[in-house]
């Protein structure tokens, strides 16, 4: 699925954590703004990414991810958007609905089974009555 170029918003910050001297200079972290609502993506899938509860989404319905861990911009830039895909690959894909299961009878009686004799071994350990 592409997403339109003009859709997504990139602005550089400058990234956190140690780097020296050039840490203070230059503005490699990107951050990446997408309307979910504003978006071309279809009216199901807006649906499902805006009930996620992922914490990158606003209420506002924008979804704000910061690229920091590369050196250069365009890496960010490019890890930023691999995380927007994966993000809307996620929402887009439906789990199918958990069908509740009985326990067999061979296991309910193997369990029974089992009790019997922990049970059993249990009362050898008592003290004989007289």
């Amino acid at each position: 699925m592409r997403i339109p170029e003009d859709e997504l918003a990139f602005s550089a910050i400058r990234a956190q954590g140690a780097g020296g001297q050039n840490v203070n200079k230059v503005s490699s972290a990107l951050h990446l703004r997408f309307d979910i609502r504003a978006s071309s993506l279809p009216e199901s899938l807006k649906t499902r990414l805006l009930a996620s509860a992922d914490r990158r989404i606003s209420k506002d319905g924008v979804i704000v991810i910061k690229a920091q861990r590369h050196r250069t911009q365009e890496k960010n830039r490019a890890d930023a958007l691999a995380r927007l895909s994966e993000m809307i690959l996620a929402a887009n894909s439906v789990q199918k609905k958990r069908k509740p299961t009985r326990p067999t009878r061979g296991s309910q009686r193997r369990r029974m089974d089992s009790k019997t004799r922990h049970g059993r071994t249990k009362a050898l350990r008592r003290k004989p009555s007289l």
